[in-house]
This record gives C-alpha cells, sequence and structure tokens, in this order.
C-alpha cells in the first residue's frame, strides 16, 4: 500500500512551511545547487536528514536565483548555528558544461531538465553571498565540489590554476568526503557550547588560519607540508608532486595532517575518518526519508536523475579502482563500506511501497557494483598502505573479492514478493571476474557471480568499461590489459548462448585521456570492430580536480614518477581521436583514409574501411588494365628511358 506525506514530512525550504511545524527559525539552513530530493541518493536530502537526527531543527534552500534581489538568501532569515553549502550531486563546471566546454541543454538534477537555476562555481557564489547578507554567520561547505576543491587544483573550464576553495569562497570550515562522520562531531561540540570559530580538530575538515597562528594541537597527527599556491602556479613540477602526497594521504587508514601556505594563510586540511562502520552507514540510509522530490516540484516536471534512480537501491560506497581518471575514491575513499543485508532489504520493501513502482528495481550497486563487503583480509596490512588502488597494477594479494556476499544480497532480493525483476545499472569491475586477472580468487564463484548477474540481472544491455585497447594508455588509467577484456566476452558469449538469450556488451571507452597517441584511437577501433563493436558509448577525457590525469593534463608530467607524459591538448586533437569511434560513419571515411595512409597504418585502414580499400584496388587495377593507360605508360617508360640515356651520356 502506497503511503501517503504531509508538507511536513519535508524539510521546510520556506517560511510558510517553517511556520507549519512551530519555528520561527532554524539551527542550520542547506543552500544547495540541487532541486530538494528527499532521498538518500541526493546529498541534501542526506544532509538534512542527518542534522535532524543529531536534534536539529533544519530548512533547505534549493537552487536559490543569483540572478535578482538575491531574495532566496535571505528570505528564511539567519541559521542559529551556520549554514551549509553544496553545489549538489556535481561539481556545477561539470553538470554545466561538456567535455568540449560546450554549455549543456540539460540539468539532470533540475525539474523538465531544465538550465540555468545552477550558477557556474556554484559554492563559491553561494558562498560569497552569504557572507555579504549574514557576515557573522559562519558557512560550513561540503559535497564534491568542495571537496575535490580542496587544495590547489586546475580549473579546466578556465584554464587556470586555483587555489583551495575557502581561499577563493571565503567560507570558514570545509568538510571533504562522505559528511556524516565530522558533522557527528562538528554538531555535537556545538551542542556543547564550542564557538564555531574554534572547530579545528575536527577530522575530515580543511580550514584557513594566518602564518602567525599556532597550529592546533593535536597529539596523534603528524603534519605534512606540500608546495605552497604560488610556488605551484611558478613551477608545474612543483604541482604535480604535490598530488602524490594529497592521493596517498586521503586514502590511507592513519592518514597526516596536510599543510599549505596560500599567500599569509595556511591551509589546515585534517585527516579523514575511517572507513564508516555497517552500523553507521546504514544509520544514514534507515532516516525516514519520503523518497521523493519536494511538493513544490510537481507542475514543474520530472527530475531527471530522480527518474533514473528512484527506484534503485545503493548498498555501498567507496572504490578501491584508483582509476586515474576517476573521482570516486577521492571523495568517497578506496576503502568500502557496507550496509547491512537487513537495511537493504528494509529499504527494497520501502520501495516496493513508492508511486508508480511495478515491480522492477533499475539498480542494486554502488560506485563499482561488485565491490560489496569486500576489504582487507588482514587489517594490519591496510593500516600501513599507501597504494591508490588495491587491484591496480594485480588486484593485491589482501584483498577479500569474494562475490558471494553479493549473490546473497541479489537472491534476497529478488525473493521479495512484490519485486518482479531487479538489475544490476551500477558499473561492474569485469576485470575482478576474470580469473587469469583475480587469480586470488575462486573461479567457481566467479563463475557463479557473472551467471547470475548475465541470466538475471541484465536489461537487454550490460554495460563495462575497458577504457581502452592501448596497455600504455591503461596503464597510465590504471586500468588492466584489455587481454582481460577479451576473456570477459568470451565468457559473456558462452553464458548468452548456453541460456539461449539475446543480451550485447557494451563497452565504454575514453578518448584524448593522457598518454594516448592518434594511433593508439586507431587501433581501439580496429580491434573493437574485429570483436563485432560498432561502438556508441564514447567519452572524451574531461580533466576534474583531484584525479592523476588531471595533474598530467595540466602539469604534463605524472605524480608519482615526474616523467614527462603526452596529452592531447587541442580542439583538434581531441575531434580527430574521438572521430575514429565512429569509423562506421560516411562523413568520417576520407579522414580516416588520409589520416592512416600517411602514418603509413595501411593495415589499420585495411581492418577499418576494407569496402574502401578494396573499391580503391579495383580502380587501380581497372586503371593499370586499360590499354589506353599502358600506351600511355609505355610512352611515359620510353620518355624515361631517353631522359636516363641522355644523362648517362
Amino acid at each position: 500500500m502506497e503511503k501517503t506525506y504531509q508538507l511536513s514530512d519535508w524539510l521546510p525550504t520556506t517560511k510558510k512551511e517553517m511556520q507549519i511545524r512551530g519555528w520561527e527559525n532554524v539551527d542550520v539552513i542547506i543552500i544547495s545547487g540541487d532541486a530538494y530530493i528527499d532521498h538518500p541518493a541526493f546529498g541534501s536530502g542526506v544532509l538534512g536528514r542527518i542534522l535532524e537526527s543529531y536534534g536539529l531543527t533544519v530548512a533547505v534552500i534549493p537552487q536559490p536565483n543569483v540572478n535578482d534581489n538575491l531574495q532566496d538568501f535571505t528570505k528564511l532569515g539567519a541559521p542559529n548555528l551556520f549554514f551549509a553549502v553544496t553545489s549538489g550531486a556535481m561539481d556545477s563546471m561539470v553538470s554545466n558544461y561538456t567535455a568540449s566546454k560546450r554549455k549543456r541543454d540539460k540539468d539532470a538534477y533540475t525539474p523538465n531538465g531544465d538550465i540555468g537555476f545552477r550558477p557556474d562555481y556554484a559554492v563559491t557564489v553561494y558562498t560569497k553571498i552569504l557572507k555579504d547578507k549574514f557576515p557573522n554567520v559562519p558557512v560550513l561547505i561540503g559535497g564534491i565540489e568542495a571537496s575535490l576543491r580542496r587544495v590547489t587544483h586546475y580549473d579546466y573550464w578556465s584554464d587556470t590554476l586555483k587555489p583551495n576553495i575557502l581561499t577563493e569562497s571565503g567560507a570558514d570550515l570545509l568538510v571533504y568526503g562522505m559528511g556524516e562522520q565530522p558533522l557527528k562531531e562538528l554538531v555535537n561540540l556545538l551542542q556543547r557550547g564550542v564557538p564555531f570559530s574554534s572547530l579545528k580538530t575536527i577530522k575530515q575538515t580543511a580550514f584557513l588560519q594566518t602564518k602567525q597562528e599556532d597550529l592546533p594541537k593535536n597529539k596523534n597527527w603528524e603534519d605534512v607540508e606540500i608546495g605552497s599556491h604560488e610556488d605551484c602556479l611558478k613551477d608545474k613540477l612543483i604541482y604535480a608532486s604535490n598530488f602524490k602526497v594529497i592521493e596517498q594521504e586521503s586514502n590511507k587508514v592513519f592518514g597526516r595532517r596536510i599543510l599549505q601556505q596560500v599567500k599569509d594563510d595556511i591551509l589546515v586540511i585534517n585527516p579523514p575518518f575511517p572507513t564508516m562502520t555497517e552500523s553507521e552507514i546504514d544509520h544514514s540510509y534507515d532516516l525516514p526519508y519520503t523518497r521523493l522530490p519536494h511538493p513544490k516540484y510537481n507542475k514543474r516536471g520530472p527530475i531527471p536523475a530522480y527518474e533514473m534512480i528512484k527506484f534503485s537501491i545503493n548498498i555501498h560506497r567507496g572504490c578501491f579502482g584508483g582509476c586515474s581518471f576517476c573521482t570516486i575514491s577521492a571523495h568517497q575513499g578506496k576503502f568500502i563500506a557496507s550496509r547491512s543485508k537487513e537495511s537493504i532489504l528494509s529499504e527494497v520493501d520501502k520501495v516496493t511501497q513508492m508511486p508508480g513502482f511495478k515491480g522492477y528495481l533499475s539498480d542494486i550497486g554502488g560506485p563499482s557494483a561488485n565491490m560489496y563487503k569486500m576489504k582487507g583480509k588482514v587489517q594490519s596490512i591496510c593500516d600501513k598502505c599507501v597504494a591508490p588502488s588495491c587491484i591496480s597494477p594485480v588486484i593485491c594479494h589482501n584483498l577479500d573479492t569474494s562475490h558471494q556476499p553479493l549473490t546473497d544480497i541479489y537472491q534476497s532480493v529478488d525473493a521479495h514478493p512484490k519485486v518482479k525483476k531487479s538489475f544490476i545499472g551500477s558499473g561492474i569491475r569485469y576485470d575482478m571476474l576474470v580469473p587469469e586477472f583475480n587469480k586470488n580468487a575462486d573461479p567457481k564463484e566467479l563463475d557463479a557471480y557473472t551467471e547470475e548477474v548475465i541470466t538475471n540481472h541484465v536489461s537487454g544491455r550490460l554495460k563495462v568499461a575497458p577504457e581502452h585497447t592501448s596497455d600504455a594508455v591503461l596503464k597510465i588509467m590504471r586500468k588492466p590489459s584489455f587481454k582481460y577484456f577479451h576473456k570477459f566476452k568470451k565468457r559473456f558469449d558462452q553464458i548468452n548462448l548456453k541460456k539461449r538469450l539475446n543480451l550485447q556488451l557494451i563497452p565504454y571507452f575514453i578518448s584524448s585521456h593522457p598518454a594516448c597517441e592518434l594511433e593508439d584511437m586507431a587501433n581501439l577501433a580496429a580491434e573493437t570492430k574485429d570483436m563485432g563493436f560498432q561502438l556508441e558509448q564514447v567519452q572524451g577525457f574531461t580533466p576534474t580536480p583531484m584525479t592523476v590525469a588531471t595533474v598530467i593534463y595540466y602539469s604534463g608530467y605524472h605524480p608519482y614518477t615526474l616523467k614527462k607524459v603526452y596529452t592531447p591538448k587541442t580542439s583538434r586533437d581531441k575531434k580527430e581521436q574521438h572521430q575514429f569511434f565512429f569509423w562506421y560513419k560516411k562523413e568520417n571515411r576520407d579522414w580516416i583514409r588520409n589520416t592512416l595512409q600517411k602514418v603509413n597504418r595501411n593495415d589499420l585502414l585495411e581492418k577499418l574501411l576494407p569496402a574502401d580499400v578494396l573499391r580503391n584496388t579495383q580502380k587501380k587495377n581497372k586503371a593499370k588494365n586499360n590499354p589506353k593507360n599502358k600506351t600511355e605508360e609505355g610512352y611515359k617508360s620510353i620518355f624515361q628511358g631517353k631522359k636516363h640515356s641522355t644523362k648517362r651520356r
């Protein structure tokens, strides 16, 4: 039976809604670049419910207008404790622009996909307005935009090296990564009467202080100082070398406190919290969400991002893949925080009672679908580890990659009387399902999971991300050799045939990634064509803050080796790499033919455009056998012979 809700079941977004609850003011006001959706997959919804569970009164101002008299920022008055600012589920620049820096025509986190409701650099814009309107009220920033811009970073859209976002925005405190743990400690201290300005030793936070001030003391922390922002501006090598420290400290169980000078200030980034325990992450997902967008959007149209995930279940956080181009581990961490089976099944039951549910769950997954419950076998080994990835270049011998808990979850979910079918919409790390790569796992268990997914949880297409075919590029990406994708495809085809299914395997690839030459893209196109693929899912590399690939893109150096790495940068370079994906389009044939002939790669040309090569060969043979041409050739040879004989004389 569908549950009915009252307006007061959502956190208030207006003064009138506050009054319905009997509130004249609130403790915290959340400012978000997303529409307000009270759902565990959306940041402002989670943040609001978490703060509420700590005993605070909370209101939300979603997508405030920054182009009028700014009344949205003042309509609820000043909060008792602080403003909490986030750009939303995405960095606002990624949300607003494509990889080629064109304005997007849709915003997935806005009703009807409308654009124009989220400003560029939203966290900075919102914070500056609040600091102007309420100079004495603290501003706490968080979410992915703040988290990944917490230190000197390259901003692709302005093509500049920017300082940390605290310096840019004027915010008082930054929470990076998943916010539940630092927020709990922060609220606890405030409730005990500690002033906001004294919150300097909370893990997973960052702040600015002057050089003259003494650093806050914590006898359990060690400090590490990285190159100053000014030094990074002068020397790209310093900027690159900084990143190794930042990434390693962010992924340690016991990280050091990072210090960086910025003009007359010092940026202080406190170490992260340990990975959330099962009970901690369960608490976050078990809060009383309505799981619905705020009723204010009822007449404005559906919110695309919500429509995509409203019948999905997130079962864990974190990713130990450490891919060079990906920000997930930088934000969520490399260690996996998994929910209990009971919490997951409880949420499934809630989803089955939602309006419009027809028995189909769109996804049971996480950042990578098949990392649930995976962790180190011996924790003391993980405690000392500084590797950014647990599976690159090889799978760590200490990593437990058992897929049995996942298989059990899938089968338990499908046993629910109201669930007809559950799908795996999140990306699957196919490499962990290949015994030749995952040598520590039980091959039978991997095979059982693979068959379970392909047989029962794929809706026509299984999407995986080999990303490239070149081993040199894949090494920079921290991805395994493409030969393992061949092995996975072979198993996929066997199961497809055995079960008499008609499923498609859809591989994702990236063009213009650091270390990728034009010839690598030609090889990619030829090899995937040989495998029977006509590629559709294509992504141009987008440099985003806090990734290895972005550091290479800007600096030209790999942060771990400090060796130079080529990166395609010009719009022409990127367009040409992209064109090879679409070898089957008529408009690309001439360019592909000319390009491969110039680099003397007729072998690739014959693979990509065999019909064109055949036609050209036939034309040449026809011309060669033409009597007229033979006569002309004869005259030509006689003339050349005379010329040569004259020279000999």
